[in-house]
């Protein structure tokens, strides 16, 4: 099971129609629909599970510029303004604090990698300090490890992904967003071409506008409509401690294992060093896009073979309006952890801190990253859909850069000057012959 997750009713009236609507419960599509009622547009956010239940709910809470794909960093800044004033925004907890993020240099190579980065940053106006060995046992005086430096960016900071998602669904609603939960769409349906509706488990809603930020289940979505988006999933496993006397103060990466502090009193634990990833059909579709990336990323990504393979290529099949869908089938994406994963982690951060051991864990949990090849997100009109507009991909980069990307998003639907350029997140950038690729910084 997931984290526990703050609840948020949906709206007691099913809507016969609305000006946008957005599919996707998780923090993309809730930054999207905030924006949008905050305009006075009319919306309806369907969420086939609940609120942020999948990975805006399982991911590591980290709100950050360091390190990001140079092409993210205007709509990271944006975020990141953004974060800084969430709690007033909408008037409830997110969990969102100030604190700095710091990455441990594990050679000196990649402290060389660093320095490049902090260079380029500067231009965005991001100013990154690196750290000499010295300097880093200062922030954190109890690490064990040969580590020649870091990276720290002080204006970075946290979230709770367990709060954050909510509260921000619960502000649109108090706007007129309707939220309807445990409400799968079956299909989009298009008139002379154009969206016209969306059949749901529980009836159709006329709209004009429909946002698609389904997380790991947009290319499914999309591919009812006769679209193919480049989109695969990589399984990252998480735990939290119960609450301890130990705050690292900024938000740490060593590489082989990272950790915050939770609001709770607790700490978030996991490592991106290793994820799984498990070979299904689109797997094997999408490997000469993915190759490059999976090359460069080789030892941190371990494939897996399973029943994955076969219940994606039987059961994972585009909806149809009048008959029970996959959606309705798996309300909740429940990915089977990696079983030596959580001890590995365990071990990794007590080995790094010793007066964590033994750790604490209170809890561990499994989440799907939606991934693209070039690891950066499509925030972007679907141009062969006149009317839909996707927001996905983001790569395990969504939950710090989800207030940005929403209001992008909410630019774009409602074809106002841009927040920040658009152009490196268009959908067609897979068709117009762009090189695809991905930049890697840490």
């Amino acid at each position: 099971m997931g984290p526990g997750v703050d609840r948020v009713p949906s709206s007691a009236r099913f809507p016969a129609s609305a000006e946008v609507v957005v599919i996707g419960g998780g923090i993309i599509g809730v930054a999207t629909a905030l924006s949008l009622v905050e305009q006075g547009i009319r919306t309806v956010l369907l969420e086939k599970g609940t609120v942020a239940a999948e990975q805006s709910s399982r991911n590591w809470g980290w709100c950050r510029r360091t390190g990001r794909d140079l092409r993210e960093l205007p709509l990271i800044n944006l975020s990141m303004q953004l974060w800084e004033g969430m709690n007033e925004r909408v008037q409830r907890e997110t969990g969102f604090r100030r604190c700095g993020i710091l990455y441990a240099a594990r050679s000196e190579k990649q402290r060389d990698l660093h320095q490049r980065w902090v260079n380029e940053a500067r231009q965005y106006g991001i100013h990154s300090e690196m750290l000499s060995p010295a300097q880093l046992l200062q922030h954190l005086p109890q690490l064990k490890g040969d580590y020649p430096g870091g990276m720290f960016t002080p204006l970075d900071g946290r979230a709770e992904p367990q709060k954050a998602a909510p509260a921000m669904a619960r502000a649109a609603m108090a706007l007129g967003l309707n939220l309807q939960q445990h409400c799968a769409v079956r299909t989009i349906e298009r008139s002379a071409g154009q969206v016209s509706e969306v059949i749901t488990e529980h009836g159709a809603i006329r709209c004009q506008q429909v946002v698609v930020a389904g997380g790991a289940w947009s290319r499914l979505l999309l591919q009812g409509l006769g679209v193919s988006l480049p989109q695969l999933k990589v399984l990252s496993s998480v735990l939290r401690t119960r609450p301890i006397d130990f705050d690292p103060g900024a938000c740490v990466s060593f590489g082989s294992v990272a950790m915050r502090k939770r609001l709770d009193g607790g700490l978030t634990v996991a490592t991106s060093a290793i994820s799984t990833a498990d070979i299904t059909p689109d797997s094997l579709r999408f490997s000469a896009q993915f190759m490059p990336a999976f090359w460069h990323e080789r030892k941190a990504i371990k494939l897996r073979a399973g029943k994955r393979f076969l219940e994606e290529a039987l059961y994972w099949k585009p909806g149809q309006a009048d008959k029970r869908s996959i959606y309705e089938v798996l309300r909740v994406l429940e990915p089977t952890i990696d079983a030596g994963m959580i001890p590995l982690i365990r071990d990794r951060i007590s080995a790094l801190i010793p007066s964590l051991a033994p750790l604490p864990v209170a809890q561990s949990w499994g989440g799907m990253i939606d991934s693209l090849p070039d690891a950066i997100p499509v925030i972007s009109a679907v141009d062969p859909v006149p009317g839909l507009f996707l927001a996905t991909g983001f790569s395990g980069h969504g939950f710090g850069i989800a207030p940005g990307a929403g209001q992008l998003m909410a630019d774009l639907v409602l074809n106002r000057a841009p927040s920040v350029d658009a152009h490196p997140f268009r959908f067609s950038r897979f068709t117009d012959g762009e090189k695809i690729r991905a930049q890697f910084w840490l």
